[in-house]
């Protein structure tokens, strides 16, 4: 596995615990569709919520929020809408009232913890 890879997948990690601190249950991790992978899909109450996870090792080429574009969005979307028609669960269903997309940043310093940052309600 290359470098980059692991660290993307420890900061999937890093978030999935974040999550579950925050009291939201995880559902799915690196989910394929056609069109791509959702990195996380939880359950928040009623709300089902696309995670889109971004790692970097320091913040000298961006916030790793920033990675997250608008094209990136549309794909996301598109997958969510996906999942939801292969596990045979509609937006305002039984199963989930609405749906939303957040983002989690994660930042791993050359010492000391990760530090997680999670933006709600993307889109």
């Amino acid at each position: 596995m290359r470098a980059k890879d692991a660290v993307g997948r420890y900061g999937e990690r890093v978030a999935a615990r974040h999550l579950e601190q925050q009291g939201l249950q995880v559902l799915d991790r690196n989910w394929r569709g056609s069109g791509g992978e959702l990195d996380l899909l939880a359950r928040d109450g009623d709300v089902l919520v696309a995670v889109e996870v971004k790692t970097r090792r320091g913040t000298a080429f961006g916030h790793p929020a920033e990675a997250v574009t608008a094209a990136k969005l549309g794909r996301i979307r598109r997958l969510t809408g996906e999942w939801l028609a292969v596990h045979g669960a509609r937006p305002g269903g039984p199963r989930f009232a609405e749906v939303r997309v957040d983002v989690v940043a994660v930042v791993l310093p050359r010492a000391g913890a990760a530090q997680v940052e999670h933006l709600v309600g993307v889109l």
